[in-house]
């Protein structure tokens, strides 16, 4: 019979992923995360662990092999040692009944936990899903077509039994603590990251942040989660999420990749990848620890201490010497989207005595036709597209980015659609010209880097950067010079964004 020392063959090394939504966790990543806990834990024979989204059952199946070792002294019977784990401390809940065939055959080597080929002996489980359930769940359609508790839309997922309706019971009513009649220890997991929510295109909606929030609602001693980084810069559904968890005394580690597929190799994730150590009785500065390119940078601090987070620990001492210059910030001059009011479609017209800049070229357009933005059509205008260079925001191969993609200068008479955000606008064609100079500094780019958790931008992208003199045409050196920033920053930003090539 195998044993949870080590069977044969270990499919989940190699198993595809379900989708970019259901990622299952690769074993190297799960058994990193489990390292982040006090490993006494699993010299306990009264420990209790959860997997609440069970997809591979990758994360009960290296509990169980920590258990198995660390109870050997205590429980020298191998069989008995083997049912007590994975009867009375290893549980899981699977989001779909696919999953849940894994995740059974992964932890008891058997597709039913009562079966002839299960590592439990017989008459250790009573029922064939063992402790990896799938328990009924329903979504909860409101007056708008809307699941009132993951936002699903009634349009795509109001299925019959026949098909996976992605009701996944940890958010829809399922109690696993009255399912198991168990208090957990140690909530771990790999939550899906998003659904469809029936808007324009492939609109979709984030879910994870509702797996974290009633994790915590179980009030375990420790929650250890891996989920996409783009909470730190919040955005659609997950403001108030990042405000909680950034003022969460609670969180004791965060592991951040920046690089989604320095852990889930052949996956995109916009904006990384984190996974972190939450614990019920830790009140303290947090411990943040940047990946990049295998590379670890950690240091230990407070996360809310600016209004936007900084996943880069090494950039917090360069916004320190921004912040206190008392100088505004780009963003409170960079126009909103649709400067102009035009919608991305917008082509221009026949005729008219002004000129669209759209994404094929430019065209006539009637100023009549114009209500908003109508102060900056005679000026000289700055402005950029509201896509960053790099895919889904994440930098190359070797961890630089050159952030912005396409910019130019618009003479007077001229407008844009919200394919491109305007900067600044100017009087002079002199100033205009120093602004896009400064917007191709490293320093600017950097700035902008901090906020960019996918391709897009916005004005919130230009917080952290001070307005200057534009009658000054200003560079590198010397923003270094009148920031105070050290040769090690300056070293730092250098290696974080690439020079400007036209």
């Amino acid at each position: 019979m195998s044993t949870l020392a080590g069977h044969n063959p270990d499919i989940l090394t190699c198993l595809a992923n379900l989708s970019a939504d259901e990622v299952f966790t690769p074993p190297k990543l799960a058994a990193a995360m489990l390292d982040l806990l006090p490993q006494d834990l699993f010299r306990r024979h009264d420990t209790t662990f959860l997997d609440p989204v069970c997809k591979s059952g990758v994360f009960l199946r290296e509990i169980a092999k920590r258990l198995n070792e660390g109870l050997k002294d205590q429980m020298p019977d191998t069989q008995a040692r083997i049912d007590h784990i994975l009867t009375r401390q290893v549980f899981g809940m699977a989001i779909t009944e696919l999953t849940g065939h894994i995740a059974r055959r992964s932890v008891y080597c058997s597709k039913k936990a009562d079966g002839k080929f299960s590592i439990a002996s017989g008459g250790a489980f009573n029922r064939p899903d063992g402790n990896i359930r799938l328990p009924k769940a329903k979504h909860r359609w409101d007056a708008d077509g809307r699941c009132a508790d993951c936002g699903a839309s009634r349009g795509e997922y109001d299925r019959d039994e026949t098909l996976e309706t992605y009701a996944y019971p940890f958010i829809h009513g399922a109690d696993p603590t009255k399912e198991f009649s168990v208090k957990f220890d140690v909530i771990v997991g790999n939550p899906p990251y998003q659904l469809s929510d029936g808007g324009f295109g492939r609109s979709a909606s984030p879910i994870y942040h509702q797996f974290v929030r009633q994790a915590k609602r179980l009030e375990p001693r420790s929650l250890i989660m891996v989920i996409p980084s783009r909470w730190f810069g919040g955005g659609k559904g997950l403001d108030d999420f990042r405000e909680e968890m950034l003022a969460d005394r609670r969180l004791r580690r965060i592991v951040d990749f920046e690089n989604a597929s320095d852990v889930f190799p052949g996956v995109s994730v916009a904006g990384g990848i984190c996974y972190f150590l939450w614990e019920r009785d830790y009140n303290g500065d947090c411990e943040m620890v940047n990946v990049q390119g295998g590379t670890e940078t950690t240091t230990t601090r407070r996360l809310n201490e600016f209004d936007i987070f900084i996943r880069e620990s090494r950039a917090v001492p360069i916004v320190r010497k921004l912040m206190t210059s008392n100088t505004a910030k780009m963003n409170e001059q960079v126009s909103s989207y649709k400067p102009f009011g035009l919608r991305t479609y917008e082509k221009p017209m026949s005729s008219g005595d002004i000129k669209l800049y759209w994404q094929k070229g430019v065209g006539p357009y009637k100023r009549s036709a114009i209500s908003s933005g109508v102060e900056m059509i005679d000026r000289w205008k700055v402005i950029c597209s509201r896509s960053g260079n790099e895919h889904a925001g994440n930098p190359g191969t070797d961890g630089s980015r050159r952030v912005l993609s396409r910019t130019d200068v618009l003479p007077p008479g001229t407008i844009c659609t919200e394919t491109y955000l305007v900067v600044g606008h100017y009087a002079t064609e002199l100033e205009a010209n120093n602004l896009l100079s400064y917007m191709k500094t490293r320093l600017f780019r950097f700035l902008m880097s901090l906020f960019m958790y996918s391709h897009g931008i916005t004005k919130d992208t230009f917080a952290y950067i001070p307005i200057l003199d534009m009658t000054k045409r200003w560079t590198d050196p010397q923003l270094a010079k009148k920031f105070g920033l050290t040769e090690d920053e300056v070293a730092f930003i250098e290696s974080k964004i690439r020079a400007w090539e036209e």
